[in-house]
């Protein structure tokens, strides 16, 4: 064995460089922070400081409104939901709700709530209890047979929608 043959063991990782602890160690006196001033001490933070002058997110006209209380829905159409269907993800015995679609993980994370869109087409006679739909995912759905509860309402029908109108 040779002095450059030497090699640490896998999946160590090198120590922590230690900074502040004299100028031999290459990180002394200043420990790489270069020198003086309010950056070179601990706990600052100048986000968006631009020295005196006014900072460009202040400089910047304000525009719109953002509504803090806004819902945001898990959009999902028809297709990918027929696409889950065919693999055998999706049992279609079992009304499709949140907690089916998490566990076949056609969506990831829950919002708050399902909103259906007529993307595609669907073969498969199925119900959903979703939080909304498109009029045309209703048409698609009721038209394989299938029904749609819209969850805080009772189960959708085409004569509820033409009320609605």
């Amino acid at each position: 064995m040779k002095l450059n043959e030497l090699a640490d063991n896998p999946g160590s990782r090198p120590t922590k460089k230690r900074v502040g602890r004299g100028i031999g160690s290459g990180k002394g006196k200043t420990a790489g922070r270069g020198v003086k001033g309010q950056k070179s001490r601990s706990g600052v933070a100048i986000k968006g400081f631009e020295g005196g002058q006014m900072p460009l997110h202040r400089r910047l006209p304000k525009r719109g409104f953002v509504n803090i209380f806004r819902k945001e829905y898990n959009a999902i159409n028809l297709d990918r939901i027929q696409d889950f269907i065919d693999s055998g993800k999706i049992d279609i015995t079992k009304p499709i709700n949140t907690e089916s679609l998490l566990e076949a993980g056609v969506i990831v994370k829950e919002k708050n709530g399902i909103r259906l869109l007529g993307r595609g087409e669907l073969k498969s006679k199925v119900t959903f209890e979703v939080t909304g739909a498109s009029k045309r995912a209703i048409e698609i759905i009721e038209n394989c047979g299938g029904k749609i509860q819209l969850l805080g309402t009772s189960t959708i029908n085409k004569d509820t929608i033409d009320d609605k109108k």
